[in-house]
């Protein structure tokens, strides 16, 4: 009975460094690609080495940490097509689950979105001190904004599909900041657009927008031009001159 307690201590430390190491990767700290030193983590993180390989293992179970047969473990690394596909995965099945929370839209989950988008967009995107770094606190928002504008979905699988693709899809999106055309983007106004939509209850936009949203990211990182204007933008922009 007196191991119960260590095995339970070396369990909240596995977990506790498997969300810093996954923070390191997410933000690129622990470049793609790089090998995995035990004994350097061990001294990075102030950690044992039974607590830190299961925590490795955890996010090898998770695809962002490699484990090398006999030659321990790497960050997986990033490419073109994980990027292209994480990003029509997720396209598809935000797109459902948004559509199907504006189809079940009440007063509470609108005021609660419209809380949302005003934090994050309260927040300054770039680090205050390195405009190639995200705000930790944009980060959070951002987060926070993401699964509010789905979480009116009826289907708890979808949400939770989508809450795995966007950790997946972090650390590419901590690439796009790096983009030389990322000051050119209005993330804010991106996130407008879409809640705009969605309180119009019009569902075909509001799902292009957010396909859009993604989409511009991953141009961004694959170094394409600047963000390109969405087929619904150019729309807003005719029906703004015919306003006029």
């Amino acid at each position: 009975m007196q191991d119960i307690p260590a095995v339970a201590g070396s369990r909240t430390m596995a977990s506790m460094l498997s969300e810093r190491i996954l923070s390191d990767i997410v933000t690129g700290e622990l470049a793609p690609g790089s090998k995995l030193n035990m004994r350097e983590l061990a001294a990075r993180y102030g950690a044992g080495m039974i607590p830190l390989r299961e925590a490795l293992s955890r996010l090898a179970t998770s695809g962002f940490v490699e484990a090398e047969d006999q030659r321990g473990f790497r960050v997986t690394r990033i490419s073109k097509e994980d990027l292209e596909d994480i990003v029509a995965v997720r396209q598809r099945i935000e797109s459902d689950a948004l559509r199907d929370a504006i189809e079940s839209r009440n007063l509470e989950w609108e005021g609660a979105l419209l809380a949302a988008l005003h934090q994050v967009n309260s927040i300054q995107t770039c680090a205050p001190d390195d405009p190639q770094r995200m705000n930790p606190a944009w980060e959070r928002a951002h987060e926070h904004f993401h699964t509010t504008l789905i979480a009116g979905c009826r289907s708890r699988w979808l949400k939770q599909f989508a809450a795995t693709l966007r950790v997946q899809s972090a650390r590419y999106r901590h690439q796009s900041i790096r983009s030389v055309h990322a000051p050119s983007r209005d993330v804010a106004r991106e996130h407008e657009n879409i809640v705009r939509a969605v309180l119009a209850h019009d569902a075909d936009r509001a799902c292009e927008l957010l396909r859009d949203h993604f989409g511009t990211t991953a141009r961004l990182v694959l170094g394409q031009d600047k963000p390109k204007k969405s087929g619904a933008a150019r729309r807003k922009r005719g029906e703004e001159r015919a306003d006029a």
